[in-house]
């Protein structure tokens, strides 16, 4: 039986992939790893708590000592590691965090990793570190594309399509690396250890690149999930600058599918991207986000159009993100499953639906429920 810790998992992402893993292999032990700050709720995870081939530990990454003693008490297989800080606006304010959690988090994990294995007869046979970064480490991208061809596609587009809109101007896995926020140069940082630890003791690492995710128990500090819950309440919905910056959108459930992918037949020391081929500006997924939920709630379309307020962009603002997933699509067939307006659908519907999860995560009740659990 394979034992596997998912860094991070009580987390937006780690919770899909938590939940992935536990329910398609019971032959795997699944721990799931997690410091439960504010941005990580067991509340997400109720579904598979009971299941007899999961377990939940509360561990910081940073804690070298705790984490080598877990690595040779459960006698851990495979490392997939989410846990990071993640909100570009927090680390503009506090980035000493982001460099510790991203950076020294990452360190600790390595380590312990090469450390335990290192120790066993077999070495790194069958083992595997498995890092999932962002898009945001490679920069920003040009704007520009042919007079004609207008973004988004609304449908699930092909690789073909992207590249008669935009010629060759995506992030690719061979793009350098420009970070220009905090968290950014956080996760780069990250990154460039993983790949040190492959190139220098060998250990067995996969690094995967990924563009904006959004999806159900996504943290309310994001845009989709903030401005749902801020058209349910009727409150203002902040928009950086003119909302013209570009983002390319992933639905959770097709990031988990790939990394299970990626974590089992993904090569060691590859770099693979994973993205959605599916680019909005800011401003233009804000009103379909207005125009679902104002249809699902009963209100008159576009009746929420007026809350748009737009505010003093952010520092360091990157233009355009876009991930080329060929690679990803080419050497282990994966591509996303759902059509963008299926996504949002779904996404509206169960914030709608789970308003007493969204109402006790934006009031931080759940954080004073696991401080009592686990600190007394």
């Amino acid at each position: 039986m394979k034992t596997i810790v998912i860094t991070g998992g009580a987390g937006f992402i780690g919770s899909h992939v938590v939940r992935l893993f536990v329910n398609k292999y019971p032959e795997y032990r699944i721990i799931n790893l997690d410091k439960l700050t504010y941005a990580g709720n067991l509340a997400n995870l109720k579904d598979i708590e009971e299941k007899p081939n999961y377990k939940f530990v509360k561990m910081d990454i940073c804690d070298f000592d705790a984490f080598y003693k877990l690595m040779q008490e459960e006698k851990v297989d495979g490392i997939i590691h989410l846990a990071a800080e993640s909100h570009v606006d927090r680390s503009i304010k506090d980035p000493f965090t982001f460099a510790r959690t991203n950076v020294l988090g990452t360190l600790s994990l390595l380590q312990a990793a090469k450390l335990y294995w290192e120790s066993l007869p077999e070495k790194y046979e069958g083992k595997r570190f498995y890092h999932i970064s962002t898009d945001e480490v490679y920069g920003a991208l040009q704007m520009t594309h042919p007079e004609g061809i207008e973004p988004p596609f609304t449908t699930k587009a092909s690789s073909a399509q992207h590249h008669e809109a935009y010629g060759e101007d995506f992030f690719l896995e061979t793009t350098k690396y420009n970070p220009h926020s905090p968290y950014s140069a956080s996760k780069a940082g990250s990154d460039h250890f993983v790949r040190a630890f492959h190139d220098t003791y060998g250990l067995p690492t996969i690094v995967t690149n990924c563009s904006n995710n959004y999806g159900p128990y996504q943290f309310p500090e994001k845009l989709i999930p903030l401005f749902i819950n801020n058209i349910r309440h009727r409150k203002p919905l902040p928009v950086y600058g003119k909302g013209e910056n570009v983002r390319d959108w992933l639905f959770v459930e097709d990031h988990a599918r790939a990394i299970d992918l990626i974590f089992h037949q993904g090569k060691v020391a590859e770099t693979y991207n994973i993205g959605g081929f599916n680019e909005w500006k800011n401003i233009d997924i804000i009103k379909v986000v207005i125009r679902t939920v104002d249809r699902l709630l009963g209100r008159p379309e576009g009746a929420d159009l007026d809350l748009i307020t737009f505010v003093t962009d952010r520092l360091g603002h990157d233009a355009r993100y876009a991930i080329d997933s060929t690679k990803l699509q080419r050497e282990l067939g994966w591509e996303p499953s759902l059509q963008f307006e299926e996504g949002i659908e779904k996404t509206v519907k169960w914030y709608l639906d789970n308003q007493e999860w969204l109402d006790n995560v934006t009031s931080g009740d759940y954080q004073k429920y696991y401080d009592n659990m686990y600190n007394n």
